[in-house]
């Protein structure tokens, strides 16, 4: 066998059905040139990502597999893959991207900032799978939207009264739970503590605790009062809302994926290493947690958690496209020197554009083929075996944890 294994190793890696197990939604139409597209290759702002992020390796592969993509003559650049995009048919684009990913099943996170007023719903997702997409719950995001209508009625009135808000907020954001969680559509809770406060989550909450949650709401409500925008980042409320999610889903056994490492200036850096979530795993045995985006730069941390932890996963996502190609290879060889390969799950983190799904899906099928191949061809597992961490890690895995109960729609070429 040679380096990169056989035929049918190949096959299975670069056609096996797909379940993206953590993706966003795709813009509208009109709205296809909302955000800068340096977006789909780097999680950076301003300069650092209009100005630098195009002269990463990255950003290098990704103009040149957009390039054939496209059907590009001559050399593909930057600038040519961004207006040979601007001027196709969005449709035709959109199918273009997401024909050849295979995915069968997309589970869709609609709390991205600007979902709701440049995306299309979740279900529009359907004409390019042949399994339904399914809701990702983002917790942050449901909390914020309770808290601003309770604080919109009170203001509305003239009067506000903190400790109502409190107590309406509690039965609220509880109900709003329970009935995610009886949701057919819904398949999983997501947590962004990482970008608000970080991952540092205290288990439980006690009476002192209860206090100083009451008092986060008052000046919470209070910064609404001034300035009529809202984004919960005060730690005793945050964690509240983590822990309100985790025993919920425990009991209903859906997952909580929480978005680890990889990600924009926000994140306090030290805070998003899931090493820091191990007194939170433990409060929670019987909640299932989804360490999301490979927990780059921590991948061997969140392996290690994986391994001794029976409630942890982890998504291998985000880092295609946004690291080169070699950094993605050693990645997933971190994430399989101590990770179970039945408790790894393959995503895009797609948002957008297409491109996103396309390259997301493009590039992880050819480094987990590549990487296994390698494995096999020093005798360290077998052809058999590789296929079968394909089979588990691209589909298997995310079918069970989600319990989607899908049959892979395969027909082998």
């Amino acid at each position: 066998m040679n380096v990169y294994g056989t035929a049918e190793l190949v096959r299975v890696a670069l056609t096996y059905p797909a379940i993206d197990n953590h993706a966003h939604p795709l813009l509208k139409a009109e709205h296809r040139d909302a955000f800068d597209f340096e977006g789909l290759v780097s999680e950076a702002s301003g300069p650092s990502l209009t100005e630098d992020a195009i002269h990463t390796l990255a950003c290098y592969r990704a103009t040149q597999q957009l390039g054939k993509l496209y059907r590009l003559t001559g050399e593909s650049t930057w600038e040519a893959v961004k207006q040979a995009r601007k001027t196709a048919d969005y449709d035709a684009l959109c199918r273009a991207c997401m024909e050849p990913t295979r995915i069968q099943c997309i589970l869709i996170d609609d709390g991205l900032g600007g979902s709701s007023e440049y995306a299309e719903d979740y279900k529009w997702h359907d004409r390019y799978t042949s399994s339904p997409t399914k809701r990702i719950v983002r917790v942050e995001i449901l909390a914020e939207g309770i808290l601003k209508t309770i604080f919109d009625s009170q203001l509305s009135t003239g009067s506000i009264n903190p400790y109502y808000a409190w107590i309406e907020f509690l039965a609220s954001f509880s109900r709003a739970l329970e009935e995610s969680a009886a949701d057919p559509e819904v398949v999983g809770f997501k947590s962004i503590a990482c970008y608000r406060t970080g991952l540092n989550v205290v288990p439980d909450v006690n009476d002192e605790d209860g206090n100083r949650v009451e008092q986060c709401v008052t000046v919470v409500m209070l910064r609404y009062e001034v300035t009529r925008t809202l984004r919960l980042a005060d730690k005793a409320l945050n964690d509240y809302i983590v822990n309100s999610t985790m025993r919920v889903a425990g009991k209903c056994g859906k997952p909580v994926q929480f978005h680890t490492g990889l990600g924009d200036s926000d994140i306090t850096l030290s805070l998003s290493s899931p090493s820091v979530m191990q007194p939170l795993i433990k409060a929670y045995p019987s909640t299932k947690i989804v360490l999301l985006h490979s927990s780059y730069p921590f991948t061997r941390e969140a392996g290690y958690l994986t391994a001794v932890y029976p409630n942890v996963f982890l998504d291998f996502g985000e880092i295609f496209p946004f690291l080169s190609a070699e950094g993605q290879a050693g990645v997933v060889k971190q994430v399989l020197e101590l990770c179970p390969t039945n408790k790894i799950m393959w995503s895009t983190d797609g948002h957008w554009w297409p491109e996103s799904y396309y390259l997301g899906t493009l590039q992880a099928r050819e480094t987990l083929w590549k990487v296994l191949a390698e494995t096999v061809h020093r005798q360290e597992m077998t052809e058999a075996q590789a296929i079968g961490v394909v089979k588990r890690a691209m589909f298997d895995n995310a079918n069970r944890v989600y319990g989607l109960n899908l049959e892979p729609r395969w027909h082998p070429e």
